[in-house]
């Protein structure tokens, strides 16, 4: 298992992209993307902040990604 990478909520939204998911509103601080097939993730926009380790397994789990497919994804951006 490879390391995750830490990633601010920019970054993140640009893999969330990549991964079949786009951007369907914004309340507040944050931002809700949905897949084709339905699946729905929440995304925090706090700035250049990195989005906090934990939080980012869970959003990356409901995307539906190993943390290495994740981290091939942030590589490819």
């Amino acid at each position: 298992m490879s390391r995750l990478r830490l990633l601010p909520y920019r970054d993140l939204a640009k893999v969330a992209e990549a991964a079949g998911f786009e951007w369907v509103r914004c309340q507040g601080s944050h931002n809700t993307f949905r897949s084709a097939d339905g699946r729905i993730i929440v995304i925090p926009d706090h700035g250049k902040q990195v989005i906090v380790r934990p939080l980012l397994r869970k959003i990356i789990r409901d995307m539906g990604l190993t943390v290495d497919e994740y981290n091939k994804l942030a590589d490819s951006l």
